[in-house]
This record gives structure tokens, sequence and C-alpha cells, in this order.
């Protein structure tokens, strides 16, 4: 509705905007840089931050930057992965059929990588999202199986992503010491900054082909502090203001019409 008032091409706060498109923080790209190496050096990466602050999008990213041609990127989400449906879930992805118990899933799937290593050049990454929900044998599931060849070379890059918790309330209790020595690489997302989301609105705009500026300065502040800089959050009051600014006819949005969508057409001005 908004679109046409506004003459944008695109929706600027959608979920779908291409990889090329999505808004990159200094963080993000920090982090894109780390997971590249990761991937390079078949290395164990972590990464975390709260909820909404661009897990998916750092996903999304890394995915389109690895070349088809050196790398086979397997993704899997799921709470309830037990290291049996773990081995078979990347088993799956490999269009290989799983042997039933989790030894013997294990040593096919390190068969498997060997081969794509030695005979197509390339090299595997895994990277496990919604890690915070993983149960304490998962975990330590990832521990044998980065043990390989006398712990002389990691079979493939293995990238747990995960909220705050999975660092927190998981990976430093004394319990996952083992597994904690291994990680190679830790990385935290951060919130944006003032700066960060006022350039991340304009770069969600010009994507959108929008050429007029529509939030004024005073919106943006009270974008930033109603979102407290976490990206999900900024796209929920961006979308129902320019919503809301369209029905009223306003070309431009301010902080007045920012604060009534927060306080009217938000829950609990978050959700």
């Amino acid at each position: 509705m908004y679109r046409k008032y506004y003459e944008m091409t695109h929706s600027p706060f959608a979920r779908d905007i291409p990889p090329e498109s999505l808004y990159e923080s200094r963080a993000m790209t920090e982090t894109l840089g780390r997971l590249a190496y990761t991937a390079d050096r078949q290395l164990f990466a972590v990464v975390t931050s709260e909820s909404g602050c661009g897990k998916s999008t750092l996903i999304r990213k890394f995915a389109a930057s690895l070349s088809k041609d050196d790398y086979i990127m397997l993704y899997l989400s799921d709470s309830k992965l037990t290291p049996r449906w773990f081995y078979k879930g990347m088993l799956d992805q490999l269009g290989i059929e799983s042997k039933f118990y989790r030894g013997d899933a294990k040593r096919q799937l390190q068969k498997e990588i060997e081969a794509i290593r030695g005979i197509q050049g390339k090299k595997v990454v895994c990277v496990l999202d919604e890690a915070h929900l993983l149960e304490k044998e998962t975990i330590e599931e990832f521990r044998f199986l980065l043990n390989y060849r006398f712990d002389s070379m990691s079979p493939l890059a293995l990238i747990l992503v995960g909220q705050s918790e999975l660092w927190d309330e998981k990976l430093r209790l004394k319990r996952y010491t083992a597994v904690r020595q291994r990680i190679d690489i830790n990385c935290v997302l951060p919130k944006l900054d003032r700066s960060e989301t006022d350039q991340y609105i304009r770069s969600h705009m010009k994507y959108a082909g929008c050429e007029q500026e529509i939030f004024t300065v005073s919106a943006v502040d009270e974008i930033f502090r109603s979102s407290a800089g976490i990206p999900r959050v900024i796209n929920r009051i961006c979308d129902k203001a320019l919503m809301y600014g369209s029905q009223q006819q306003h070309r431009l949005i301010d902080d007045h019409a920012i604060t009534y969508v927060t306080e009217h057409e938000m829950l609990g001005g978050e959700g």
C-alpha cells in the first residue's frame, strides 16, 4: 500500500531482500571475514547475538559469499537435533542415505567428506543455526566429530549460530570445557549504534528505490531509542511507520509518528 504512495519499487523492510542488498555493519563485515577464514581453514566457530540482531542476515550473506566451485555448505536448524539426527541431516543434504547407528553415520559422513575433498576438491562448511537450543549430548558430539585423524585435521568447518545464551549459559560452563577448547573463533554481533541505525534505514530505503528523504532526523532518533538498535525491531517500526504515514498522507515521517506507532501498533514496543 505505502509503496505506491512513496514511489517505491520494492518493500524496504521485507524479509526477502537479496543478500547483496542487505545492510552490512562494520561488525558484520568483520564477522563475515572471520567466517570466510573459518571456511577456508576448516575451523570451528561460534557466532552469538541477542535475538533480532542479524544472525539470519549474516548467514544469508555468508552463504552467498561462498564459491560453489570451492565449497559445499550444509545448513541445519533443529532445536531437537540429537547426534544421530545431526549426522542424518548432513548426509541427507549430501544425498546419502544415513545408516541407523550414530557411530556408523559419523563414519559415513567422514568418508563422504574425504571423497568430496579428494575427488571434487571442495571443502564442506556446516552451519548449525539456533544452536542455543541444543542439548548437552549434541554439543559434546562436536568434540568427537572434530577429533579426526588423531586431531591432526578437521574434516569440515563447523559454525554454531545462536542467541547469547549459547555462550553465556552453555559453552562457558565447566561441563563444556573440552568443547570450548576446540573453538577457534568466537564472534558476537552487537546491536547497531545511532549512526548505524541511520545507515541501516537509508540502505533499505535505497534498495526500495526511494529517492526522497522520508524519515526525519528526529524520527531516526526515536527509532533508535525504541528499537535499542535491534535490526528486526527497526524493520517493524519502519514498516508500520510507512503504513501509518501513507494512510495519513504524510510525505515526511517525524518522531511523533514513530511514537504513535510504537505506542499503538507494537506489542510491548518490540513484539
